[in-house]
């Protein structure tokens, strides 16, 4: 029997003869899974005794761990080379991908800069021009820092003057980085490279040096061992970088998290200090003043409050303080304590982020996960609502004070992302930069529906597919998910994406709570106590879109990265009836163990952690994917996704996973993991690489549903 659910550059038909699927498992149940030891590795909290069995594989630079990755590999992708259509998959992914990507210009000093990707490139390269019809050169190419395409630059800041650039470079994928100084005239590196910088921006005051934080590296292993002191530097040009300055963090005010920037008109030195990836201090200091003392603003960590703009002694807040969805308010900054704060824009029913511009404020809203931008003076008055392209996500908005246009972008998951000009004086909006590519938005069909969750919350849901599509409940599907950080899922393209609605598939992203599309009690509502709602959130998507007919069981994939990885994990285990397949990536998957590595106990605002409490210990147990693997149980087919240099969801969390449903897995359903060498978390990740991870996890997924063969 033959199912019709392909069309690029002609039909294809995708094939599931019923001797076809006989051969597809007689394969599957051949697999001859590496025999992973077991330790009596056991622990104890609050009376109750853990086993840890596959705790050896937690040493990233042990013998053993590095021959288990390589003997995993071996098998996984032996089972991947035998998926007769990968090749042509990654063909269709390969020339989607080859199209020429540009990012919106900045200006600094007298150049303007921009990115450019010519197509396939491995990383996009830095270039800058003299005006707007000059000649472009390049400035800096990423493609040049290794032979292989696994450093990347991360980052770049550029003094005042623009005279100065200081970059960032990753290795392997790691969170560490490299800090390379170099003068814009001459391209040349002006002193010593920086090492060891991690979770950092970088922050210009005039020519003298910038600021930039790090972590004291740490004993053992820097791709797993614990860091915990986050520390605020400042680096002057022509000392050595043991002889940088701590401002703020370390032995006298331990933070786990440390950032600092100087405001654009050099006056003030911002400090941010946090225990968690929420919530957090605020302080300010006078740079006008030589030795000025370190002001607080806020002292607790249960807000969120930043400085997005300054005009004179007047500090502009963006702040949830007694406004879950944020507002903006004014204080000066000699009296900046909250009693004294006035609302510029006050809270509304849309959760509110705020960029500046031009002597504007930009006030960038979420509605239902879709852009809304509105442009305020700084004295809150509404100057307009800017007319957007369509329903997606509009980024940027965000240029210096003297500027009088701003650029931004506008994207969906069915639409290329381009690049707009607003005048911000006129209000008026024209294209400047719209990508050639193979994939016809108008051939598909992006719908947002509002589905119900196990406890009668209403959660949104965008489904995108091919435009004729039935509902037959056998079209193949993904539906993706994060539910965590307070991060929102926001409709944005891709090529992967688009492959996979190319061919027929249907693509679902659920806006599950834990994330930040309804503001703070959105978040808080997929947190600690409350996490399972995520689970339940993800589930319901998924019976939404079988009880539709959109899909079936059969016909269903999940995945999800990170938090979303455990998202994935988490919810196969509960649920192995609901989907075929599972694509867990880089994810948080041992939920007793997670804040014992690295900078994860950062997490515990989302997670709570094992020691918290008896109560939050037998949460985290409850659903923890390493410790619900349970025995006689078919779970759907999974593929593990991560990298050995991920030095941010380390890669134990992954083998532990996996060496678990390998051991009990009931049925023929395949566990494999596909572990990167020289990647990380997927900051920074060259283009082939990309390319041909999505090929397999795509490949792995429609194969899993019964699909043999893609013919012309």
């Amino acid at each position: 029997m033959k199912k019709n659910i392909i069309a690029i550059a002609g039909l294809f038909i995708l094939s599931s003869c019923a001797t076809q699927q006989v051969k597809r498992k007689s394969e599957t149940s051949a697999l001859n899974y590496p025999k992973t030891k077991k330790e009596n590795v056991n622990y104890a909290h609050f009376g109750t005794t853990v086993q840890d069995p596959y705790r050896w594989l937690e040493d990233d630079l042990s013998t053993e761990t590095k021959a288990w990755v390589k003997e995993q590999n071996q098998l996984t992708f032996n089972y991947l080379d035998k998926i007769p259509f990968r090749g042509e998959i990654k063909k269709q992914m390969t020339e989607l991908w080859n199209y020429e990507k540009i990012s919106a210009p900045f200006k600094r000093g007298e150049w303007i800069y921009f990115y450019k990707n010519d197509g396939l490139q491995q990383h996009s390269v830095l270039y800058r021009k003299k005006s707007e019809n000059a000649t472009p050169e390049v400035f800096l190419d990423p493609n040049q820092f290794s032979k292989d395409g696994t450093t990347s630059l991360s980052s770049i800041s550029f003094s005042k003057s623009g005279n100065l650039a200081a970059y960032q470079i990753s290795e392997g994928g790691s969170d560490w980085r490299k800090v390379i100084i170099v003068d814009t005239k001459t391209k040349r590196q002006v002193e010593d490279t920086l090492r060891d910088v991690k979770f950092s921006g970088i922050s210009w005051h005039g020519e003298e040096g910038f600021y930039y934080s790090s972590y004291d590296k740490p004993k053992g292993s820097e791709l797993s061992a614990k860091t915990n002191q986050h520390k605020l530097y400042f680096h002057r040009l022509g000392r050595p970088q043991s002889q940088d300055e701590l401002i703020f963090g370390g032995e006298k005010t331990p933070r786990r998290y440390v950032g600092g920037h100087v405001t654009e008109d050099q006056r003030f030195l911002i400090i941010s200090a946090a225990q968690s990836t929420s919530g957090g201090e605020l302080y300010i200091q006078d740079l006008k003043e030589k030795n000025s003392e370190i002001i607080p603003i806020l002292t607790n960590f249960d807000t969120n409050t930043s400085v997005v703009d300054t005009q004179g002694d007047t500090l502009y807040l963006l702040t949830d303080y007694q406004a879950p969805n944020n507002r903006l308010v004014k204080v000066d900054f000699q009296n900046p304590k909250s009693e004294n704060w006035l609302n510029i824009i006050p809270e509304k029913k849309e959760v509110l982020s705020v960029s500046t511009a031009g002597g504007f404020l930009f006030a960038q809203y979420l509605k239902d996960a879709v852009s809304k931008v509105e442009q305020y003076n700084h004295q809150g008055k509404k100057i307009r609502e800017i007319e957007l392209p369509g329903l997606g996500s509009a980024g940027g908005f965000g240029g210096k004070k003297e500027e009088k246009e701003v650029y931004y972008s506008f994207t969906n998951y069915i639409t290329p992302s381009s690049i707009y000009k607003f005048d911000v004086i006129s209000g008026k909006t024209q294209l400047y930069q719209q990508p050639k590519t193979n994939f016809n938005p108008d051939d598909y069909v992006s719908e947002q529906v509002f589905y119900t969750s196990s406890d009668g919350t209403k959660v949104p849901m965008t489904i995108s597919y091919k435009k004729g599509l039935k509902r037959n409940g056998k079209n193949p599907t993904i539906l993706y998910g994060y539910g965590g950080f307070n991060v929102s899922l926001t409709p944005a393209f891709s090529v992967s994406r688009a492959v996979w609605l190319q061919n027929g598939g249907i693509y679902a992203v659920a806006n599950l709570r834990g994330g930040g599309e309804y503001g703070k009690e959105w978040h808080k509502a997929g947190t600690q106590m409350q996490k399972k709602n995520v689970f339940n959130d993800f589930i319901a998507a998924a019976e939404y879109l079988q009880a539709n007919a959109y899909t079936s069981p059969q016909y269903t994939a999940i995945d999800g990265r990170s938090n979303g990885g455990l998202l994935v994990a988490a919810t196969e285990l509960i649920r192995p009836d609901l989907f075929q397949v599972a694509l867990p990536g880089v994810g948080v998957l041992d939920m007793l163990r997670y804040h014992t590595f690295t900078a994860g106990a950062g997490w515990a605002y989302d997670y709570g952690t094992a020691e918290d409490s008896v109560e939050m210990f037998e949460y985290l147990k409850s659903y923890s994917p390493v410790h619900n693997v349970k025995k006689d149980v078919c779970y759907p087919a999974t593929l593990v996704l991560t990298g050995d240099h991920d030095d941010r969801v380390v890669p134990a969390h992954s083998y532990k996973f996996v060496s678990e449903l390998q051991d009990k897995q009931k049925c023929e359903n395949p566990t494999l993991i596909r572990i990167e060498t020289k990647a990380g978390h997927g900051a920074g990740k060259p283009t082939e690489l990309i390319i041909e991870e999505y090929t397999d996890a795509m490949s792995f997924a429609l194969y899993q549903m019964g699909i043999e063969d893609l013919q012309k």
